[in-house]
């Protein structure tokens, strides 16, 4: 999970930060009134493959991490076994394997199929 985190506090940051100050400003009714700011981190995230891997795999410790928020939305703190059980599953996902674009290539390797040499 540190790496999902790291992730989007690197590409979501600027969405990251406005719904963690809602929330901390909101205690009582975070859930409701920042909904619209935990949606466009969804939104930003959504493009990202480790995040969309750790949705995959990670499905049902998050959703019941997510219902026991609703359950708990005074008292978030209750939640902390379940944030548990989904943030060991997160840790266990790997990076989806990808083949190397041709513009990532190294430019010494596309540079000799040019014929340049």
């Amino acid at each position: 999970m540190q790496a999902a985190l790291e992730i989007t506090a690197r590409y979501c940051g600027r969405e990251l930060e406005q719904y963690g100050q809602c929330v901390a400003a909101k205690p009582e009714s975070w859930q409701r009134d920042c909904h619209h700011l935990k949606m466009s981190i969804a939104q930003c995230t959504s493009s990202h493959p480790i995040i969309r891997q750790i949705r995959r795999v990670c499905a049902v410790p998050f959703l019941a991490f997510e219902e026991c928020l609703r359950e708990n939305e005074a008292a978030v703190g209750n939640c902390a076994e379940h944030i548990g059980r989904f943030l060991q599953c997160a840790e266990t996902v790997q990076t989806p394997r990808s083949p190397m674009p041709m513009e990532a290539q190294p430019l010494s390797a596309s540079y000799k199929n040019t014929g340049h040499e």
